[in-house]
């Protein structure tokens, strides 16, 4: 069976990247997927698979502990989502990939244009080509292949190209309100080829950081908001520093910062001769696998609030939480669906695959803590090459990750002899 797979994928690798670059070519931006999931459940309907198309929404969603979006509204985005039923008596197994991408910034900085889908070096071009069109089409390429080889399952099979994941994951939210549980998931996302059975989960943060305004001439009679924000970056630093010296997880043994706490953002003061009386803070904060958000908002209030100033004492910095957030998830390394990962690896490239923690947040947080579905992270792009200027994918990675996701579909969900 492993090399009649590997005879597919290699017969149809001109397909794949035609699929790819068509896919490339609709600019799936938020709020702007819709062109891009009718490619897709297109695809899935010419496989055969039970397609469900629908634009998220409603009470349950917009009120959920967990849902996180800069909209409510979801005109024009819908979900796809395709089922290839089992026989019965085994496993199902969720393949989720995003089909939303990042706006491509300066298009000064592209060779070409930035949803050219361009084919050249063994590559294809364009935003959303790593992160993460070319693993969806891994996904769609394990199905067609074990399809099309004449493959019964015994478990389900249910592929989900979700919205939202870059500003949350409202779509795969969505999805497990909708029903769409299994034994367990895959994610593509861009891990070059390691495989990810635990990701950290992330927030974004505001701090709002008050002075005493004065002129400058005689700024001593103010107090200076931008002086005393410094205090409260260091205090953020400190922070940082403490929670990564508890993080002793092998998984992080080549991450420097396992949990990083960044500010991305500063914005004060409104005229040169005068004592600014605001600083405004943003950053991302970083949450460990196996921690609660909550947890991680404490820490960070806690820290600010222990800041030794007199001035921020009486006047203590304001903490808010806004925008995105991504929940943390955690996998055991000897969970069987790693080990059919692994396995799968091993054999089509005879290579010891290299398991690390992921150092970003994905959906795998929401299947695992809202839908119970325990989730693994693995893809053909790099994360150095996601949202950046001329993203592209390696098409002999892209192959390869969809013969080894092939491999382990079959050893997890079973097939029926």
């Amino acid at each position: 069976m492993q090399e009649r797979i590997r005879a597919w994928m290699h017969e149809h690798t001109e397909e794949a990247v035609q699929f790819l670059s068509a896919l490339v070519q609709e600019a799936s931006l938020s709020g702007q997927e819709a062109e891009a999931q009718r490619q897709v459940a297109d695809k899935l309907a010419t496989l055969g698979l039970t397609v469900d198309t629908w634009e998220p929404g409603g009470e349950e969603l917009i009120r959920h502990p967990y849902f996180c979006s800069p909209r409510q509204l979801f005109s024009g985005s819908p979900n796809v989502v395709g089922v290839w039923k089992g026989t019965g008596g085994g496993r199902s197994l969720i393949l989720n990939g995003h089909v939303d991408v990042v706006p491509p910034g300066d298009t000064s900085r592209w060779t070409d244009d930035p949803y050219s889908g361009k084919v050249a070096d063994g590559r294809v071009y364009g935003r959303g080509t790593t992160d993460m069109k070319g693993g969806n089409v891994s996904l769609l390429l394990a199905i067609q292949c074990l399809k099309e080889l004449g493959v019964q399952l015994k478990g389900d099979v249910i592929f989900q190209s979700v919205i939202e994941e870059e500003s949350g994951g409202a779509g795969t939210l969505a999805t497990v309100l909708r029903g769409y549980t299994a034994d367990a998931a895959i994610i593509p996302e861009p891990t070059g080829m390691k495989i990810f059975p635990k990701q950290q989960g992330s927030m974004w943060f505001r701090i709002r950081v008050r002075g005493w305004a004065a002129h400058g001439g005689t700024r001593y009679e103010g107090v200076s908001a931008i002086e005393k924000s410094l205090l409260v970056i260091e205090a953020v630093r400190s922070l940082e520093q403490k929670r990564n010296e508890t993080i002793n997880d092998p998984l992080y043994a080549a991450t420097p910062i396992p949990i990083p706490i960044n500010i991305g953002k500063i914005s004060g003061g409104d005229w040169p001769s005068s004592v600014p009386d605001l600083v405004v803070l943003e950053g991302r904060m970083g949450v460990a696998p196996e921690e609660e958000l909550d947890a991680a908002r404490r820490c960070l209030a806690d820290a600010l609030m222990r800041i030794e100033d007199d001035w921020l004492r009486d006047s203590p910095p304001e903490l808010e939480w806004f925008g995105a957030q991504w929940v943390p998830s955690s996998l055991e390394t000897e969970h069987e669906l790693m080990n059919c990962l692994v396995d799968a690896y091993r054999n089509v490239t005879k290579e010891e695959p290299v398991v690390e923690a992921a150092p970003w947040g994905t959906d795998g947080g929401l299947l695992a803590k809202v839908g119970g579905t325990p989730a693994v992270v693995f893809g053909p792009g790099t994360t150095a090459l996601a949202h950046y200027p001329d993203e592209h994918i390696e098409i002999a990675r892209m192959m390869t990750c969809a013969e080894v996701i092939a491999l382990a579909v079959l050893q997890w969900c079973r097939e029926e002899k």
